[in-house]
């Protein structure tokens, strides 16, 4: 098979708010290979992910992601490893080209699995799927009472471990934060397990973290997420040899396996958290999966809109028995809902099973998808290098 084409669909609320929540946008991506296609999620600014996709060239190793993708061979893993390098290469002084070909990586193997009629996890050479413990991912409310609601509402729902992030965390005093752990702690119970998002707030104030650590271990918080920026590998390390029984986590922000790798390695951490939309999809997650076992530490998927987001972050550990607990977005916006016709539910256990169907084993919903399409043009000097898909070939059954 040969690459044909591929398809950007741009996706967006009514209205996009300031609050720390990436379901309120989307951009699906569509890899067409003959008569078979497979979907993708980008999780990245989509008009840039866009951009990187068709931009002119402004040298040899500054070209656009197309240029590595469209005609090539996809007919087994190694030719997406193959075409990775070539992006890789081709397009190393791209900075968006990582994040724009995450979504087109996912889709590959999407279109891979649907044709080989096997599983993705199944086709990186796990045997067998593990469940997973889903924790409910959710963003602090501007008051501990919202904070104590919210915490309630995951439990009612049957979360056995509840996530609270950035909102006002670390942005006011220690006693502020305190009291939302407190309510964090109350709201969920004493058995549950606890953890927290700090969204990179300290930059690499390594006072200001610390300052945190006896109220995240009052709480018994599992761990502490992203105090600092992705690459301050020396404040993690600082951070993590007086953190007591606070494990630190952090590599969402990770664009490729070397900062994922640095961060493991040098960083202190206990949990790896990637992102398959960010760090070029899959198949480096899975490496960094591996990694992460061969090292001790956990590994964790990172996601935060829909389930077809969802699928590709399970996909690359799903044969890790050792690396149980999960991100599950609880709380997305309607958008991120509506993508796809398939949701992944946690059982009446409280577990979240990887899908064993071919590829990603999500269908997307290309007809509730039209309402929050966005119509993208871009031109150079009166030449339109991209237009988006029209409204009646994106309605087509997935």
């Amino acid at each position: 098979m040969r690459i044909d084409s591929v398809d950007f669909f741009y996706a967006s609320m009514p209205e996009v708010t300031l609050e720390a929540d990436g379901s309120q946008d989307a951009l699906l991506v569509r890899v067409r290979a003959g008569d078979a296609e497979g979907w993708g999620e980008c999780e990245a600014s989509p008009l840039t992910s866009i951009a990187a996709f068709i931009a002119p060239r402004s040298h040899g190793v500054c070209r656009p992601v197309s240029d590595s993708v469209i005609g090539e061979r996809i007919d087994g893993p190694d030719d997406i490893m193959r075409i990775a390098r070539l992006v890789a290469r081709n397009s190393m002084d791209l900075l968006q080209a990582a994040h724009t070909f995450s979504g087109i990586e996912i889709a590959l193997w999407d279109l891979l699995g649907r044709v080989r009629e096997e599983p993705v996890w199944r086709l990186l050479g796990a045997t067998t799927a593990h469940p997973k413990v889903p924790y409910a991912s959710v963003l602090f409310g501007d008051t501990p009472e919202q904070t104590l609601a919210r915490g309630r509402d995951a439990v009612a729902r049957g979360f056995r471990a509840v996530k609270f992030g950035w909102g006002p965390f670390g942005t006011g005093s220690v006693a502020d934060d305190a009291d939302q752990l407190h309510a964090a702690r109350e709201a969920i119970g004493p058995d549950r397990e606890l953890m927290v998002d700090a969204g990179q707030v300290w930059e690499n104030d390594v006072e200001a973290a610390a300052a945190r650590m006896p109220a995240l271990s009052d709480v018994r918080a599992l761990w502490l997420e992203e105090p600092f920026g992705a690459a301050e590998y020396d404040a993690y390390a600082a951070l993590a040899r007086d953190a007591g029984p606070v494990r630190l986590a952090g590599g969402e922000g990770a664009h490729e396996e070397a900062m994922a790798r640095n961060l493991m390695r040098h960083g202190g951490i206990g949990f790896v958290q990637i992102d398959t939309g960010r760090v070029g999809g899959i198949a480096p997650s899975a490496r960094i999966a591996a990694h992460a076992e061969r090292l001790g530490i956990t590994y964790v998927n990172h996601t935060f809109t829909s389930h077809l987001a969802l699928s590709a972050s399970l996909q690359p550990f799903a044969g890790l028995a050792a690396s149980v607990i999960c991100e599950y977005p609880a709380e997305p916006k309607q958008l991120a809902v509506d993508l796809t016709r398939t949701h992944l539910r946690p059982d009446a256990d409280g577990l979240l099973h990887v899908p064993d169907a071919p590829g990603l084993g999500v269908e997307v919903d290309t007809a509730a998808l039209a309402p929050y399409l966005r119509s993208v043009q871009i031109t150079v000097d009166g030449e339109t290098l991209y237009s988006s898909p029209q409204p009646d070939s994106a309605v087509l059954s997935s």
